[in-house]
Order: structure tokens, then sequence, then C-alpha cells
């Protein structure tokens, strides 16, 4: 299998070409911009092609669907040194040649992480796979209140009483207790600190925002 390397960060380009040595009968190229890469795939279209999509001129991941189209025998594994969790998610939905690497992985993962794609499998490195089942934990866990319940279960976690909650809410006292003890219910919590714990783990207070 040919491989491109489109990657403009030099140490990381001259990284890989040093790990692609190391495997027998893989020939690469190193590009620089999407018009030699897309000839290469022109003349190689069944190629692994290693990019970074932050530091290539690849405006956004519409372009990446389209030259996947039109190269459809093609591999992308997207090494990167940071890419959302809704940007893997939907490239995961939306492209199933693609793989997704992390530059923070280790040099073991890596060499996993070329190898099963040369096989034309595809390969999610742990730390994005760790970010993609905390996101969709942190989905699931919100889905179980209502839109008020999220809304009152911050203003709890931030430390606020059920009094300053209802004026804050143009509500009755009675109204937001009611919400309150609905949301323990739920969440099978039996106090403020329990309820608290829920909202970190849940995303719905960040953690610098809880300790001000």
């Amino acid at each position: 299998m040919h491989i491109i390397l489109a990657d403009n960060q030099d140490i990381t380009r001259a990284g890989l070409q040093f790990v692609l040595q190391t495997f027998d009968n893989s020939p690469y190229h190193v590009v620089s911009d999407k018009a030699t890469m897309i000839q290469l795939l022109k003349e190689h279209p069944d190629s692994m092609v290693v990019i970074d999509y932050t530091l290539f001129d690849i405006n956004d991941i519409e372009e990446l669907m389209v030259l996947s189209q039109r190269f459809i025998q093609a591999q992308w594994l997207i090494f990167s040194e940071d890419l959302s969790v809704d940007f893997a998610n939907r490239l995961i939905v939306t492209l199933p040649q693609a793989s997704i690497l992390l530059k923070e992985s280790p040099l073991s993962e890596i060499r996993e992480c070329l190898a099963q794609v040369m096989l034309r499998r595809r390969f999610i490195c742990q730390r994005m796979m760790e970010m993609l089942l905390t996101n969709n934990r942190q989905e699931e866990e919100k889905t179980i209140l209502t839109k008020t319940e999220n809304e009152i279960l911050k203003d709890i976690a931030l430390g606020m009483t059920t009094k300053e909650i209802a004026e804050k809410r143009f509500s009755s006292f009675h109204t937001v207790n009611t919400h309150r003890k609905n949301i323990f219910r739920k969440l099978n919590v039996n106090n403020v600190h329990e309820a608290t714990k829920y909202a970190l783990r849940a995303g719905l207070v960040d953690s610098a925002e809880y300790y001000i």
C-alpha cells in the first residue's frame, strides 16, 4: 500500500518517516499541499493518507468528505494534536474508511494504528475512545432530567439555595422545591453533595466554575 504523508509539521513528518521505515514494502510520499496529494491519489487511488487535518489546506470536514467520496478506495488516517469530540463523532459516522490517531499517542499505538490501517481496518486511538465514551455518557446522563431540572441542578451545584433559585427563575419556592425533589429522586441521590458530584460528572458545571 502506498502511503501519503500530508502533514506540514516538520517534527511529526520526520517521526512518521522514521516509523514507516520499519514497515517492509510500504513506499511513502511526502506532500505539502492538497494539489500534490490529489495527484498522488489519482496515481495510487488505494493509498493510505496520513493527514493532520488542522495543519493542512483542507478547509473543513465537508471537503474531507468530498475527497473521500472521490477516492473511495483510499484509507484516511487523521493524525492530529487536537480534535474535538464532535468532529470525531461526525467523522466516525460519515466516513467509514477514516481512522483517528492523536499525536500524544505512544509509539506502540502509532505502530499498531499504521499496521491496522494498512490492512484496511479502522483504528481509533485509546485517548479518543475515552473522550468519546465520556462525552456519550455525559449526554445520556443529561437526558435523564428535563431542561428545567438540568438548569436547577446546575444552580444547586453552584451553591444556590432553593429560595435564591426561585427568585432567579421568578418561580415559587414550592415549585423549585418540587423540582429539587424530582431531581434527587431521578438521580437516586440523597443530598446536595451527591447531586453536585453528578452535575460535575455530567458536564453541567465546569470544575473551574465550581471551585470559584
